[in-house]
């Protein structure tokens, strides 16, 4: 295999996939900080090793010229990408500010990969052979638009994360479908290939083992360097042992890899051999590291089990915060509204009465699911008001649509009411019924 089409297999196989790691280490309870570091390095290292992949293309085609060509080429896409990528963001922003309907943003949202991506790739600040990585143009546009998420309409951010759930879902399986379908053609490629199938056998385990064992002493010594050396001026101490070794085990190979390798070019030299072996590595990663991860997990004990009750109080302080903030404005808004309409002294004290108890409520409602046991939760009185309550909608639910039934309620009215009531039901659900489970 040529040394340029080695470069493309490299960057094949490098980036992981941290969704087979976040699950598991969700259900055994890893600590927060790891799972952050898996799901964030994951994001890097995946547009990280597709812009080096879009190099090593570029040297197999004979286009990067020499070594510090390629340098520069890698230099200008990470830039060049990364610029575009903040910059239409910051253009998405602005242009979500004018819109007040959640359906078009989130329309508009689905299209900003694509118009990132392609915006990046068409940049040539030099050249037709240097341009801006779309893939970093991608990320750079999402991790903006993802921080900014937070001063979005509560109804766009509902939306989004409905949409987006369903699109992750139907892209991961069209991959793994695209790429199972293309494995008899992968395996028959091989077979056509200069090798013999031993060889070729043989150096498939020897690409899954390095592609493994590699990560170990990496982590190790991109976790301590810092400290060693005294980067970036911090004093923080490295993370156990025991964590970077459930770290370092975690690099699964999936649909990054399996996308990577279908893309690469007809005529690449070794194309036969590339696709066997990140098959190889996405196959053999996902059955060795996924079923021996949750043994080493166990085993090593890296679990924080005071990161829940660090949680808890987190949210109750936080909460106890937005209280006080609510209260505060209901008495400017006392002052500044209520004080101003034409109604008795008393109806006036009832209105600001009702809104406090509101807020002292859901405080209340919010302080049981924290705080309280499951038993306790179930016999609570926040808990019975709840069940209550769901079933009361559920019963007006059903009554709404006996009254459609029988023909005495349009089915426009119908579609409006049950949305009022679902959005009502969702609501008491996300609160203590929800946490009991």
């Amino acid at each position: 295999m040529p040394f340029a089409s080695a470069l493309v297999l490299g960057a094949v196989v490098a980036p992981p996939d941290a969704v087979t790691a976040v699950a598991i280490g969700r259900k055994l309870g890893l600590p927060r900080r790891v799972m952050a570091v898996l799901t964030g390095e994951s994001l890097v290292n995946d547009a990280a090793a597709l812009t080096l992949y879009k190099v090593a293309l570029a040297a197999v085609a004979g286009t990067a010229g020499s070594a510090g060509h390629g340098f520069a080429v890698f230099g200008v896409a990470t830039v060049v990408g990364i610029a575009a990528g903040l910059a239409i963001g910051g253009v998405v922003v602005l242009i979500r500010r004018q819109l007040d309907d959640p359906l078009m943003e989130s329309a508009f949202g689905i299209i900003v990969p694509f118009a990132a991506y392609v915006t990046a790739e068409h940049l040539h600040p030099f050249s037709d052979g240097f341009s801006g990585s779309g893939v970093l143009a991608v990320v750079a546009a999402g991790l903006f638009l993802g921080h900014r998420s937070i001063h979005a309409s509560p109804a766009t951010r509902m939306q989004d994360r409905s949409v987006w759930a369903s699109v992750d879902v139907l892209l991961e399986a069209l991959v793994f479908a695209l790429m199972g379908l293309q494995l008899p053609f992968v395996l028959e490629g091989a077979q056509h290939a200069a090798r013999d199938d031993g060889t070729l056998a043989l150096v498939a385990v020897a690409v899954l083992g390095v592609t493994m064992l590699v990560r170990i002493p990496a982590v190790f010594v991109s976790a301590y360097l810092p400290q060693t050396v005294r980067l970036f001026g911090r004093d923080r101490a490295a993370p156990s042992w025991r964590t970077l070794a459930v770290v370092s085990w975690t690099g699964m190979r999936g649909v990054v890899t399996l996308a990577a390798a279908a893309g690469v070019p007809a005529d690449t030299p070794g194309r036969a051999e590339i696709q066997l072996f990140a098959f190889a590595v996405a196959v053999g990663t996902v059955l060795i590291q996924r079923l021996t991860l949750p043994p080493l997990i166990r085993a090593l004990k890296v679990e924080d089990p005071s990161e829940a009750s660090r949680d808890e109080a987190e949210e109750l302080a936080a909460r106890e915060v937005a209280k006080k903030a609510a209260h505060e404005r209901l008495r400017e808004i006392g002052r500044e509204r209520l004080a101003s309409l034409d109604l008795p002294p008393e109806r006036i004290t009832t209105l600001k009465e009702r809104l406090e108890r509101l807020i002292d409520m859901r405080y209340r409602f919010a302080k049981a699911a924290i705080t309280l046991s499951g038993e306790e939760q179930s016999g609570s009185p926040q808990a019975q008001f709840a069940k209550a309550r769901r079933e009361l909608l559920i019963t007006q639910r059903k009554a709404m649509i006996e009254e459609n039934r029988a023909g005495r309620l349009d089915d426009e009215v119908l579609r409006k009411v049950l949305r009022e009531l679902d959005l009502e039901e969702l609501s008491v659900s996300a609160t203590l019924t929800n946490r009991m489970g």
